[in-house]
């Protein structure tokens, strides 16, 4: 019998061609996937809220009569609407995004319903961008029965449309005993809901449900949800380790001569943990089955000089490393390293990315198929028609950006028969020991637990949104002295669209009261090429202050840029805040990071920012993380949408690790068929590699 979840979405009304191809960006192919394509947060649009009663910071719903219209050219154009209730107060709509037609619906005496996040203006309480309609009559409209949920969105699919398809997706659901892959036996002992329920729940929660809990991510029916999905993520792991560990790997010795010409043209001693790392992975290298290791290290702990060391070994074995990086930004910063590191020891260092084309392309994949020592790239790397001669070593920058399977994609590249690449993984995303176990199951681990000498430690200061024209003013006497800053717009939102906005918001706002100072902005949905335009300008000191999205989060070293401004910092999970303040610090001067936050604040958010303020260090901050968050506080990184993860969190959820571990090995040991099906639900094309 077909599996009912595994039915393509086309097979819903109204979904064609190029319905299709928008579901088909967010991952969104089948029935299963729009079930577990779960809501970001929650809007309570189930109560009216007088504008006498709300408050900076909180997302209400607000019913009111439009009294003046005005529309500025000043700078950029704007949009200012006045809406007053019952209670004789006032609340102000802006908008940068407008049309004429939109203008002429509202009309004073026009009766308006809108939603969105209350921010303080400068005479009154205003919604930028509000969701709004039109009310036909003074008698107040139906308001919805429940939470609405907000689903993660792309280009050309607005969020309506897709909770729409998502409703109709669980109209199909089957019956709970056909769903089910976890046995009712088992479901009793670990008193779980059933998958029906718990989808069901998540979708569409009752105006009772406890928000508070759903926001964390810990309510029952969401860790239900996350321990199928970790379990089969285990599972697909174990399998996968398994099944790598039965192939053979080329033995890459090297005679150590290029690796000693390296690190003799260093400006530095390399520390202790890049030697004592450089070590065990010179160590996997030299043996004959693949080396799958993990190497950890926290933001400029030098994780990238061990790459270096790796990918000489296996140039002085005779054969090529491939290296990628999730991001066009952090692809160009190896690449200027490794150009820098290796051309004068006379190794050819080739440059692969999407936006490599035409001529340059064709001479690219020529120079690799022509046994180029090093390849370095984005995800291109991994399409087809990219072939190697001879590939001894695959390494990988930031893997939780890339699926198992991508990785397992490119070590194909390099296969022969029986015999596979080395594989080394990076991350500056530091985290607990016990859950590097756990999450990277197929890894073996290495810790980088020290910084090279140099880097400048960075003054961290949490500053109420209230003074916020004193930081404004800290950065233009920066400037004035020759230095430069960051500020990132950290809103955490659905579309890559409002992040832009909030970028824009603050770039009108610096330009303007920074006069005479050279502001550039560079967020998610600009060209690569205005992108790359952007940063060059900055790195070369042309532009003073960058206001960014959290797009310079990694891969951006600007030593000359020694104060970092996080705006919203009370949002972000500590491991973001840590990784963007990993920007500064990079140069010899001494270097600030101030965490603009809105009060009032959370004991959540205040202990988080005072851990930041307390330490630099990225393990400490993880373990702290870890601690504070217990099982259930939202990540910051879930916006990066490229998590291997759909629901579940690694760190978030880690109190069901130990679970996931237990019942994983029961079920492969008692139940391999029923194990293959969790795989193929949660890991879907993946699953293949694990019999690879």
């Amino acid at each position: 019998m077909e599996d009912p979840g595994l039915v393509p979405v086309s097979a819903l009304p109204g979904v064609g061609p190029s319905l299709r191809a928008s579901l088909a960006k967010l991952g969104l192919s089948t029935l299963q996937d729009l079930w577990f394509h779960l809501p970001l947060r929650y809007e309570d649009r189930t109560r009216v809220v007088s504008i006498a009663d709300l408050r900076p910071g909180d997302a209400a719903q607000v019913e009111g009569v439009v009294d003046a219209v005005e529309r500025s050219f000043r700078g950029r154009p704007q949009l200012r609407v006045a809406l007053s209730d019952d209670s004789q107060q006032t609340l102000v709509l802006r908008f940068f995004h407008f049309r004429g037609a939109q203008v002429d619906q509202l009309q004073p005496g026009t009766r308006l319903r809108c939603y969105g996040e209350i921010r303080r203006g400068a005479n009154s309480l205003e919604i930028v961008h509000p969701q709004y309609q039109r009310l036909v009559s003074d008698e107040p409209g139906a308001v919805e029965e429940n939470l609405s949920p907000v689903y993660p969105t792309t280009e050309g699919l607005g969020y309506k449309r897709l909770a729409g398809l998502i409703q109709k997706a669980l109209e199909r659901l089957p019956r709970e005993e056909q769903l089910e892959l976890i046995p009712s036996a088992l479901r009793r002992d670990l008193h779980l809901l059933s998958l029906r329920q718990a989808l069901l729940y998540v979708h569409r929660p009752p105006p009772d449900a406890e928000v508070g809990r759903l926001a964390l991510g810990a309510h029952p029916a969401q860790q239900r949800l996350a321990f199928e999905e970790l379990l089969s993520h285990h599972l697909s792991l174990k399998q996968l380790r398994r099944d790598v560990r039965r192939h053979s790997a080329p033995s890459l010795k090297g005679d150590g001569r290029l690796r000693r010409r390296f690190t003799a043209g260093l400006p530095y001693q390399l520390t202790g943990a890049q030697r004592r790392v450089s070590a065990e992975v010179a160590a996997d290298l030299a043996a004959l089955e693949p080396m799958l290791r993990l190497v950890q290290g926290d933001v400029g702990s030098g994780k990238t000089v061990i790459a270096a060391l790796a990918a000489l070994t296996a140039v002085e074995a005779g054969y090529q490393v491939a290296l990628v990086a999730p991001t066009e930004l952090l692809a160009e910063q190896h690449l200027r390293n490794f150009r820098a590191w290796l051309e004068p020891l006379g190794i050819e260092v080739v440059w692969l990315a999407g936006k490599v084309q035409g001529k340059n392309r064709a001479a690219a994949l020529a120079a690799v198929a022509g046994g180029a020592s090093i390849t370095i790239g984005t995800h291109a790397l991994m399409q087809e028609g990219v072939a190697f001669s001879q590939l001894g070593l695959v390494i990988i920058d930031e893997q939780h950006r890339f699926g198992v399977h991508q990785r397992l994609s490119l070590r194909d590249k390099g296969r022969t028969g029986d015999r596979v690449p080395h594989q080394l993984v990076l991350t500056a995303t530091p985290i607990p020991r016990t859950l590097a176990m756990t999450a990277y199951a197929d890894l073996d681990v290495s810790v980088v637990d020290e910084l090279p000498p140099g880097r400048t430690p960075v003054t961290t200061v949490a500053i109420s949104n209230a003074r916020r024209d004193e930081v404004i003013a800290r950065i233009r006497a920066a400037c004035v002295e020759g230095r430069q800053a960051y500020w990132v717009c950290t809103l955490i939102e659905e579309s890559e669209q409002l992040q832009a906005q909030a970028a824009e918001v603050a770039h009108v706002e610096l330009c303007n009261v920074l006069a005479g100072i050279p502001v550039g902005l560079v967020h998610g949905r600009m060209k690569p090429k205005e992108k790359s335009a952007v940063m060059d300008a900055f790195k070369s000191g042309e532009l003073k202050v960058l206001v960014a999205t959290t797009v310079i989060e990694v891969g951006v070293d600007v030593p000359n840029a020694s104060l970092m401004v996080i705006e919203n910092a009370e949002r972000l999970g500590l491991a973001q805040l840590h990784q963007l303040r990993g920007r500064v610090g990079r140069g010899s001067v001494v270097s600030s990071c101030v965490l603009l936050y809105q009060p009032p604040l959370s004991q959540m958010a205040k202990a988080r920012l005072n851990v930041l303020r307390e330490t630099n260090d990225g393990f400490r901050i993880a373990e702290k993380d870890l601690e504070l968050r217990g099982p259930g506080e939202m990540l910051g990184t879930r916006q990066t949408g490229r998590l291997e993860f759909r629901i579940a969190d690694i760190q978030r959820d880690s109190a069901l690790l130990p679970l996931v571990q237990e019942i994983g090995e029961r079920l492969l040991a008692e139940n391999p068929p029923l194990a293959e099906r969790l795989v193929a639900r949660w890991v879907g094309a993946a699953a293949r590699y694990a019999a690879a």
